[in-house]
């Protein structure tokens, strides 16, 4: 994570207290191998290299989807830097990654950093979001590792340099958590980048600055110059173009004098007729939708562990580690869990015991939902799909005819086995031989605008999707052809379900409303609309509709029931601070969701 020439660090050591300490900053890099960034990045090492800054920092977005072709090529640039040198990813390496976040770790050892200059202490560490779209989260873990960590190196004297990809706002969805962690200990101000462009702003008395990208546009490339003077307590931001001088950009007292937030009244609305209900909380992240059975919980964590919770006890009945942050739901079968994990494995694990009984290797990583019927799992990986006769641990077939990876679940459905993936295609595979019924795209030659990350709401003659270019599809589900296309009246992105007859499809829009269209006939036609309040919306957690009422969860952790027949909203509730990761249904009828922060809620309705 970190290369540091020992030598030039000492002398950083000697003069910490003669001057300023000096840093030179990189973000939002964005380098592909040949593009006009990558040029400039080299430009910006060498003058780096000749300049007298003591430390560089690299904030994150080095790359534009987090390949390893795209890592290994600006690790390649970056090994060039001769200065002490310390690193965390952006949004770009963690919300599209080839690896599901794990080459990152690989080529820089991990995604947090903490180290000393004199009386400064400089911490940084990783915010995701995590492979899916989101709002900037710090994991639990990585929480508890700031507060013990700042709690045995802070002494008196020691101020703190915060350093994030994200600005200590709330698009970092816990980022209340961050700050009141920061504000026990002397922070003199939080560095980030994300925005692409300048802002000095406060939170709560912590100062945070938004540095500039490495490209802002009409050849502006450069990058940020940090001075933080502790005697004169002062600290200085410069914008530095490349073959140009300096340029003073904000100026400002260093402050470790905070101030308590106002509180915010938090109203829930629960109808009578319903119960929410925390069942569980974990020690770390949980990124994964869930497995149920008569009898347990079964889910993943961002350590690598997953996990089988007793549902009336919460006891952790047993876990098995693995060797990466987990992003997909554990299939659960009569005997089997069977875990799809990012190191590149299928591992069957014994249902009662959690012991491994075989295992799958290679064909990884895997972050999608597999779906289990009929004693087949149907599972996506990174350009492949399979098909698994779960009893007898043996590959029915594999189509690897795709170009990125899966991550949503897909639809089993008849003969049809429907899901996309992020190389712009929707694909309907023959459930029997998984040979190429038809393909789909809707025209973008942008994996990001790819329908990767939606189940597809599918009944007897359409499959419907809706994706990230903010545009729903109907398209014939025999041939593919397209039926209707709604563009951007609703701007729906990921988030998508369908009622239980088949003839409604909901989708959350990026305003917080559900909207409800006719999967009926052969013209879109919106049937109805209602404010969820969540406001700004972008998670893409599926809405379910289940005896009459529709559940939605938001990026802030909002649960949504709706009433399918009065199209009212019965239940408001906030569930936490983070994205709720989906909902799923045990044979009772309860209702099951995560959220990213590490919570389980059950919902059920009263009889």
């Amino acid at each position: 994570m970190k290369r540091i020439l020992f030598i030039a660090l000492v002398m950083v050591v000697a003069v910490v207290g003669a001057r300023a300490q000096k840093f030179a900053i990189l973000s939002d890099i964005h380098v592909t191998p040949g593009n006009a960034n990558e040029a400039q990045l080299v430009k910006a090492v060498d003058e780096i290299n000749a300049s007298d800054a003591d430390v560089c920092l690299m904030t994150g977005d080095l790359t534009n989807e987090g390949s390893d072709e795209q890592l290994r090529n600006v690790k390649s640039i970056l090994d060039k830097i001769t200065k002490p040198f310390y690193i965390i990813p952006g949004n770009h390496e963690s919300t599209w990654s080839q690896s599901a976040c794990k080459t990152f770790n690989d080529l820089w050892g991990q995604d947090r950093f903490v180290f000393e200059m004199g009386d400064l202490l400089v911490i940084g560490m990783n915010c995701g979001p995590f492979m899916k779209m989101g709002d900037g989260h710090i994991k639990q873990e990585d929480l508890i590792w700031l507060d013990k960590t700042l709690a045995e190196r802070v002494k008196p004297g020691t101020k703190v340099l915060s350093i994030n990809h994200y600005p200590i706002l709330d698009d970092l969805d816990n980022y209340q958590d961050y700050v009141d962690i920061l504000k026990k200990y002397p922070v003199i101000t939080h560095q980030c980048g994300h925005y692409h462009r300048w802002r000095l702003y406060e939170t709560q008395g912590i100062n945070g600055v938004m540095v500039r990208a490495l490209d802002m546009g009409k050849g502006d490339y450069g990058y940020t110059i940090l001075d933080v003077n502790l005697a004169n307590e002062w600290i200085h931001v410069y914008n530095k173009r490349i073959g140009a001088a300096p340029e003073i950009q904000f100026a400002y007292k260093t402050n470790t004098k905070f101030f308590d937030r106002k509180p915010v009244e938090v109203i829930d609305m629960v109808d009578s007729k319903f119960k929410v209900e925390k069942v569980f909380a974990d020690n770390a992240t949980i990124f994964t939708r869930l497995g149920l059975d008569d009898k347990n919980i079964y889910l993943g964590n961002s350590l690598g562990y997953c996990k089988a919770i007793d549902k009336n006890t919460a006891e952790v009945k047993w876990e098995y580690k693995t060797g990466a942050m987990l992003f997909a739901r554990p299939a659960v079968d009569k005997k089997y869990v069977v875990l799809p994990t990012a190191d590149r494995r299928l591992v069957w694990l014994d249902k009662k015991t959690g012991k491994e009984v075989w295992v799958h290797d290679a064909d990884g990583p895997y972050v999608a939902d597999g779906v289990i019927a009929g004693g087949i799992l149907y599972q996506g990986g990174y350009k492949t799909f399979q098909a698994w006769d779960v009893n007898k641990h043996r590959l029915v077939w594999s189509n690897n005819d795709l170009n990125n990876y899966c991550q949503a679940a897909p639809v089993v459905d008849g003969n049809d086995v429907i899901f996309g993936a992020w190389d712009t295609n929707l694909r309907v595979l023959n459930r029997k031989d998984g040979k190429l019924k038809w393909s789909w795209n809707n025209g973008n030659s942008a994996n990001l605008l790819s329908p990767g990350n939606v189940v597809p709401a599918v009944n007897s003659d359409k499959v419907m999707i809706v994706a990230p270019d903010r545009v729903s599809t109907a398209l014939d589900r025999n041939t593919g052809k397209q039926i209707w296309r709604e563009k951007n009246e609703n701007k729906v992105r990921e988030s998508l379900g369908m009622s239980e007859d088949g003839k409604v499809a909901y989708a959350k829009t990026m305003d917080g409303e559900l909207v409800a269209m006719s999967l009926e006939g052969d013209k879109y036609e919106l049937l109805w609309k209602v404010d969820m309040g969540m406001g700004y919306e972008h998670a893409p957690c599926i809405v379910i509709e289940k005896d009459g009422y529709i559940y939605a969860g938001s990026r802030h952790g909002l649960l949504a029931v709706i009433n399918a027949a009065t199209h009212k909203v019965e239940v408001s509730y906030h569930m936490g601070s983070s994205e709720v990761n989906g909902f799923d249904v045990d044979a009772q009828g309860n209702i099951y969701c995560s959220l990213i922060e590490g919570t389980i809620y059950k919902i059920s309705v009263k009889v």
